[in-house]
């Protein structure tokens, strides 16, 4: 039985606030999982949709934990993942408002994270997995394309921004598929693509919570200078903000875009230091 025929046998409507959107094509969903580096183990899913990506995790990792937040999915799922009660788990819940506690519990240890995310809840998802203690192995997330091209994005670009440098502050993200909107059921309005973000410790000795404040004035109003957005956001004189950037080698003029990770955990270094001067 095709999808189209359950979904009309489970008279599903599609609920534009989940931003529904689902993927049928066997190889496209082989591919999505060989290249999140699924080869056993436990994955956590946000966003069981249909099912379809559920299936092909489950045909190569040991455990699927997946969360669907649209109950009306049930009867949906009671077919397309018939047989892999062993292997799977359906959490009709919402993902954001799960404890810790309670998501430590379901996956036991180590685990990577798949998902199909909507544009609304990308952000709030990644940031909440980066920086939770008991990180995913690996994030690998369907978001529309021009937003993993901000998470994926080389500083001085023009989708280089925030959320980047965040993200780099965790892991290393890079795109590793383009995914036509002609794929979906039903079709959106934009193509896809999906971003695998690589968890590491490069940066465990940094002062992040600095790190991250800076991240945040630098981006604060993308077209004034740095320094003029660490005196606003960060009450530090002019003359303060130009002498910290001086000792770090940069030009005064210098704007937030042009800066790496590596650059604003310098910076918060240098910042800790004239403070305690």
């Amino acid at each position: 039985m095709s999808l189209a025929d359950i979904l009309a046998g489970a008279n599903f409507s599609f609920e534009k606030k989940f931003g529904q959107n689902f993927i049928t094509d066997k190889n496209l969903l082989a591919a999505i999982v060989d290249e999140a580096g699924i080869t056993g183990g436990t994955v956590l899913e946000i966003g069981v949709g249909a099912g379809t990506l559920t299936r092909a995790l489950a045909a190569k990792a040991d455990r699927v934990i997946s969360y669907e937040i649209d109950k009306n999915l049930a009867p949906v799922l009671s077919q397309t993942l018939a047989g892999l009660d062993e292997r799977v788990e359906v959490i009709f819940r919402d993902i954001m408002k799960e404890s810790d506690e309670e998501l430590d519990k379901s996956l036991g240890g180590e685990y990577k994270l798949v998902a199909n995310l909507p544009y609304y809840i990308t952000t709030p998802i990644i940031m909440r997995f980066i920086e939770r203690q008991n990180r995913p192995l690996s994030i690998s997330v369907m978001v529309q394309k021009e937003v993993g091209e901000r998470l994926a994005a080389s500083p001085g670009t023009a989708d280089y921004g925030a959320i980047t440098a965040a993200v780099a502050l965790e892991g290393s993200a890079s795109i590793t598929r383009i995914v036509p909107r002609t794929m979906f059921t039903p079709r959106p309005n934009v193509d896809s693509c999906v971003v695998r973000i690589d968890m590491h410790d490069k940066y465990a000795g940094a002062d992040k919570p600095l790190v991250k404040k800076l991240i945040k004035a630098a981006f604060a109003m993308r077209r004034k200078t740095l320094v003029n957005n660490l005196c606003s956001s960060l009450n530090l004189s002019r003359a303060a903000a130009e002498q910290l950037l001086a000792s770090c080698g940069y030009d005064v003029r210098i704007r937030g875009e042009k800066l790496g990770i590596e650059d604003f955990i310098r910076l918060a270094e240098a910042l800790r230091a004239q403070r305690s001067v």
